[in-house]
């Protein structure tokens, strides 16, 4: 089971989350409370392991922003968490070794994810960032044999749930682990429960077709 940790705002937060078992770390740069500068986060990404999956969260912004912002950085891949289009992928793809798009659960959009060439597709809320729950029977509309990754008010307590009835590759979480009051500043007690509970809860499941517990293969010279 793939676990992201997103919306990390410290480097404290970050080493803690993969000291956890987190697969990946996922930083903010749309317009957030947990919004980062490129160089904050460049300094963070050069003190995490190497096999770390470091992910550059965009929404909307323009496809040169995205890649210089990741190539200043320091960044693996790249999420794509608004309305960008399938030429925006295009563009962005070659500048990063991963791509991530998100999508609202239910959207018709999902219909066309393959005109995305993403590596995983990120099923979330209509309102991300939120810590709500959308309605996981959604997650049916998604084409089959698809790395799928469940976001969208995830905790410790439901994650169990959630990968019970939509089987995901990997889960994502930001607001479900976060210290109370504080947008952006993880809880170490709640990082840990919801990857314990996150993995529990694999085990209970064969992994989906083509799907391992290594995200990507970054040995691999053609990715």
């Amino acid at each position: 089971m793939f676990v992201k940790i997103c919306g990390v705002t410290e480097e404290e937060d970050a080493a803690l989350a993969v000291a956890m078992g987190a697969d990946a770390i996922g930083f903010i740069f749309a317009p957030s409370t947990r919004q980062v500068t490129k160089g904050a986060v460049r300094d963070i990404v050069r003190r995490l392991p190497a096999e770390t999956l470091t992910v550059g969260v965009f929404r909307d912004q323009p496809s040169q922003f995205v890649i210089d912002t990741i190539q200043h950085a320091g960044l693996r891949a790249v999420q794509l968490h608004g309305h960008e289009s399938p030429r925006d992928a295009e563009q962005i793809r070659p500048y990063c070794q991963a791509l991530i798009v998100a999508f609202p659960a239910g959207d018709p959009g999902l219909a066309h994810v393959d005109e995305y060439g993403a590596d995983a597709i990120l099923l979330d809320s209509h309102a991300p960032g939120s810590g709500r729950v959308f309605d996981w029977s959604l997650a049916d509309g998604v084409p089959s044999n698809r790395r799928v990754i469940l976001a969208g008010g995830l905790t410790a307590d439901n994650v169990a749930a959630g990968i019970d009835e939509v089987r995901p590759w990997g889960v994502d979480v930001s607001t479900g682990v976060e210290l109370e009051g504080r947008p952006g500043r993880k809880d170490p007690i709640k990082v840990r429960d919801f990857i314990h509970a996150a993995r529990e809860a694999a085990l209970r499941h064969a992994p989906p077709e083509g799907a391992g517990h290594v995200p990507f293969d970054w040995a691999d010279p053609d990715r």
